[in-house]
């Protein structure tokens, strides 16, 4: 089983742009995943934390748990629409097993946790949870303020789910925790002091990573980058390589730069492009002076192993110029009809919104936001409709027409609604 290390954020006192960039950083920085929590009962602040959790989703890319006070099932479904991929409910909020095995029934055994206080060894709640069958041992946990006691052997003994452990790891070394056989991840925020350090300076760079290759090394299976073909395999000229870099989101080409067999090196044992630069003869971490760094996600190389193509996510503008790409000077152009799905979607989004922003006379979206969310959903159901009509006719002409139609009032709805096509996509890449 590969273990993984999640970041913790506690919500509850925190400031929304603050902790949105917290949790940015720690993806960048090649954390796996995050469990973002807010126990507040106070339904203003629950409502508000949701609010949160989702405008986070659409900024990170890696897993997120939640974990909210739960007290029916309505709150559990909240919780999901936020974009997270996993919901985890405080031990005590369950009275039976009916909220549970509703949430389970409807969302997935993986994606539900129940989160288990064992604070000094106290296994007795969870314990007595198994007993009276409040909880199945195939439930997943999350037990946090664990000591490596008979308390925690016995809730391992006990879980046959997945176990994360939430720990601060003031007294806790995280190679025994990631060591105990039926842990699947360890949850802290110990490394948050050193998120804003590693923009400081290259000695600095991937200091999670650095952890996670330390677990590695010590015989723990976790993820980190490993390249599947050897830099002495690819076909280089005077020891360097040319790597086009894109971004990973849109595929926009962003810049060309070239790497040695260390500036490769240090670009997989960090997460972060570092490229050879030729004018200074020197290794060149980008964005280490501009702060326009790149995280990488994903090398390839050629069919000839002599270029390499790395996706990125491209913090700042990657051109010296300020550009976001490098590529900007058009030279030929001839027209075409754009039909990449998630450029037209896009672009179909962004006139919208533009025109929800800048009223235009005569416009009949600006009519549709007008007339208010009654008159977009009536145009949403009667499109539904049509569509549904024209897939029982022969030819697919017509349906297609129905489609465009139906989709461009979709638009309008999630304009209306504050939701846009990164949201959709997120929610069927959870899926």
């Amino acid at each position: 089983m590969q273990k993984r290390l999640l970041a913790y954020i506690n919500a509850e006192n925190g400031i929304g742009d603050n902790l949105i960039e917290t949790a940015t950083l720690y993806e960048n920085l090649g954390i796996d995943g995050l469990f973002v929590y807010n126990h507040s009962e106070n339904e203003t602040e629950r409502e508000e934390f949701l609010l949160l959790v989702k405008d986070m989703a659409r900024v990170v890319d890696i897993p997120i748990i939640i974990g909210c006070r739960v007290g029916r099932f309505e709150d559990v479904k909240k919780a999901f629409y936020t974009g997270a991929v996993a919901v985890s409910i405080l031990l005590g909020d369950i009275k039976d097993m009916a909220l549970l095995k509703e949430s389970i029934d409807r969302f997935g055994a993986a994606n539900i946790y129940v989160e288990a206080d064992m604070t000094q060894g106290n296994s007795a709640p969870v314990l007595e949870a198994y007993k009276s069958g409040r909880l199945t041992p195939s439930c997943n946990i999350i037990a946090k303020h664990t000591s490596q006691d008979d308390g925690l052997k016995a809730l391992v003994s006990q879980c046959a789910g997945d176990l994360i452990i939430r720990d601060s790891l003031v007294r806790n070394d995280i190679g025994t925790l990631m060591s105990i056989e039926k842990v699947s991840a360890v949850a802290t925020n110990f490394y948050e002091n050193t998120l804003r350090a590693d923009e400081d300076g290259a000695d600095k760079q991937g200091s999670i990573m650095k952890v996670k290759r330390s677990l590695e090394s010590d015989g723990i299976d976790i993820n980190t980058f490993k390249s599947a073909i050897s830099f002495d395999d690819l076909k280089t000229v005077d020891g360097l390589i040319p790597c086009v870099t894109q971004d990973y989101r849109t595929g926009q080409v962003l810049m060309v730069a070239y790497m040695d067999k260390e500036a490769f090196e240090k670009t997989v044992e960090t997460g972060i492009m570092t490229y050879h630069s030729r004018s200074r003869n020197e290794l060149w971490v980008k964005g280490l002076t501009s702060g326009h760094f790149q995280y990488v996600k994903e090398i390839s190389a050629d069919c000839d192993k002599d270029t390499l193509l790395a996706k990125v996510r491209q913090i700042g503008a990657a051109c010296h110029t300020g550009e976001y790409s490098c590529f900007f000077n058009t030279m030929v152009h001839h027209d075409f009809d754009e039909k990449n799905p998630y450029a037209v979607l896009g672009r179909l989004y962004d006139v919208v919104i533009d025109r929800k922003k800048n009223p235009k006379e005569g416009s009949y979206t600006n009519y549709l936001f007008d007339k208010g969310i009654d008159k977009i959903l009536k145009k949403c159901g009667e499109e539904a409709t049509e569509m549904v009509i024209a897939a029982k006719n022969p030819g697919a002409e017509e349906l297609k027409y129905e489609i465009a139609d139906l989709m461009y009032h979709m638009t309008v709805l999630m304009a209306e609604c504050g939701i846009d096509w990164d949201d959709v996509m997120g929610e069927l890449a959870n899926r």
